[in-house]
């Protein structure tokens, strides 16, 4: 996911998309714990397209 992307969604969509990108951390997270995950390197992905998430929304808000 790209900043350019992200920069052209409103500020209710980009909402969504952080507790949807947060929810998919936590099934990962889950999943690293449990033995069923094959590629960890998609938790420091969500992670991070969490915070570029957040980082469009602070500069929208303030």
């Amino acid at each position: 996911m790209k900043a350019s992307d992200l920069k052209n969604m409103s500020v209710d969509d980009l909402a969504v998309k952080s507790s949807e990108l947060t929810q998919e951390l936590f099934n990962l997270r889950f999943q690293l714990h449990t033995g069923r995950l094959e590629n960890t390197a998609k938790i420091s992905a969500i992670k991070k397209d969490i915070a570029r998430v957040n980082t469009v929304l602070n500069e929208r808000r303030g």
